[in-house]
Parts: C-alpha cells; structure tokens; sequence
C-alpha cells in the first residue's frame, strides 16, 4: 500500500462479506471479498474472520472498523439496534454500536425499524448504501434496492420518512425450487437477461394488471405443457412477472413524484429492474450498489469519530 489507511470498512451479511482498507481522503487501499458471511463467521467467530481479512491486507492492529448488513443483526456478532424511522440518515449513521472487549475500536451501524400497525418492517444493510446514494439534501426521494428482500425507500429532506419491503428474491427461489413451477425452470433456472421477450412480455403484464401475479403464476406451467415454453424462457417469465409485480405494488403504495427513482443495484439485477422500470415508464437514477455502500460507510466513520477528513471516492 502506498499510503496509511484510516480505517476498515465492511459490507457484513449472512452469506458474504466484503472489506475495505480506506485513507483518510476516502481513497481505497485494498479490498478483499469472501464466502464468510453471518452463518460462517458464527461458527468460525467474528473476531477470528474479520482479523484474518485484516490481517490479509496488512492492516495495522489498533486500525478502527466500521461494519453494516447482518454481523450487527440479532444472530450476528453484536445487535446494533434499530433506530425507529422516520430517522435523519446522518443521525443513523452515528449511532453505530461498539462491539466490546475487542483491541480496536469496532462499530455496528444499526438498521431501520418501521413501527406501522399496518405495515411492520426493518433492514440492514440498506440504510447505509442510502447513505452512500448521493440523495439531494431536500426534497422527496424513492429508492429501490432490489435483492432477496427488495427494499423501496422514501427519503424526505435527508431523512427516511418510510419503507417497505418486496421479497421477490426470495420468491423467485423459492417457487423455482418447491413449487410446480420447478418442473418448468429446471433444476438450475438458467440466468435471465434484460433483453429476453419473455421477461419483458410477463413483466409488462404485471405491470398492466396492477402487480396481481399470484393469478399468472400456474401459467407459467400451463405455458410449458401445452405451448412448448423452454426451461430459459419460463425462468424469464417468473422473473418478469415478480419484478414487475413489485415495481407496480410500490408505485402504487408510494406514487412516483417529479425526481426519478433512485435504483441502487450492480450487476445483472441492475439491468433487469432498468429494464422493468422503464417498462413501467418511470425515468430513473441508477447507483452502483458496491461504490453506495462503501461511499455509505464511509459517512458512517464520520459521523462516529473514526475518521475526521473524507474526500472523494478514487
């Protein structure tokens, strides 16, 4: 490395954990990635996983932390605790809970909780890459954040005012693997791209219908049997059918407004909820996922102390 780091970063959930060496100016030093997320590091001990990543990219031993997803969850290494929305980003950030009786200074950054009789929710992880998002200061703000549990955000004024969550991942996962749709998509559903006609035929469809696709879903097997619809192309259908019956539940729950929706997502999710979104005819901003959660813990070492001059992202 050619220049001292700061502080360590990282993105800590239950399958993955990604982690970062940063400067003072925000530049990034070194970066390491690895299968040792919340159900690893649980067996193998949080200390002993995050010292050996450390340890990897030379950071030095008093060298502070600052970590956000699941490690601060009540299964993972230190419950952070929710901060009850409607909460200012900044003062989200702030609270991060430090894990005691550790070397370092070690910091969680607590996730959000929604307290609505009618519409109960939380997350982890999310607030800080909508810290990192770059939003306006003021006005009002819808984020979509696409993954497992699919997260759409309303930010008024640099606060999160509300949130809800679409888990499309997880039905996607599920249905293709216990329900008699895994007769259409095959063992291994064959990954789905944007351009696929099928994807965007069943995701126009949900879209038009309002986001009702628990009535479309058999016909995705009704399709294979008697339209001769290929295990590929049924995998397009289901993915076009949930993501556009998400986009549409969402836009009916939080309208749309003047600014465009704020898509935070990387890599191939990225281009499918492009694609749904501007089938649904909403003009939109994307971040990437990767460069918000890191630009998001970042503010967060700020705001705890950990760090006193942030620069730019290199």
């Amino acid at each position: 490395m050619s220049a001292i780091p700061a502080v360590a970063a990282l993105d800590w959930g239950t399958t993955r954990l990604r982690a970062w060496l940063i400067d003072g100016s925000g530049k990034v030093l070194a970066e390491r990635r690895g299968d040792d997320g919340l159900l690893t590091a649980r067996e193998k001990g949080f200390s002993n996983v995050l010292e050996g990543h450390l340890g990897a990219m030379g950071a030095p031993e008093t060298l502070p932390v600052i970590i956000c997803g699941m490690a601060g969850s009540r299964q993972g290494w230190l419950e952070a605790p929710y901060v009850t929305v409607p909460a200012p980003i900044g003062a989200i950030l702030g609270g991060a809970a430090r894990v005691p009786d550790q070397k370092r200074d070690i910091r969680i950054v607590p996730g959000l909780a929604q307290h609505l009789a009618d519409a109960p929710d939380v997350m982890r992880g999310e607030e800080t890459q909508l810290a990192g998002a770059g939003l306006p200061a003021k006005g009002r703000h819808l984020a979509c954040m696409p993954g497992t549990h699919s997260k759409w955000v309303v930010v008024e004024d640099g606060a999160v005012a509300g949130f809800g969550t679409w888990p499309t991942g997880e039905l996607f996962s599920v249905l293709a693997a216990h329900s008699i749709l895994k007769h259409s998509l095959g063992e291994h559903p064959a990954p789905v791209a944007a351009d696929n006609p099928f994807f965007r035929q069943w995701c126009d469809q949900a879209l038009g219908e309002g986001g009702d696709v628990t009535s479309k879903l058999f016909a995705i097997r009704a399709a294979g049997l008697l339209q001769d619809l290929k295990s590929q192309d049924a995998a397009a259908c289901l993915s076009g059918l949930l993501i556009g019956g998400e986009i549409a539940s969402a836009r009916r729950r939080y309208g749309t407004g003047d600014a465009p929706v704020v898509l935070i997502a990387s890599g191939a999710l990225a281009g499918l909820y492009q694609a749904a979104l501007g089938l649904a005819g909403l003009d939109l901003r994307t971040v990437d996922a990767d460069e918000a959660v890191r630009a998001g813990l970042i503010e967060a070492a700020r705001e705890n102390g950990m760090i006193t001059r942030i620069g730019a992202l290199a």
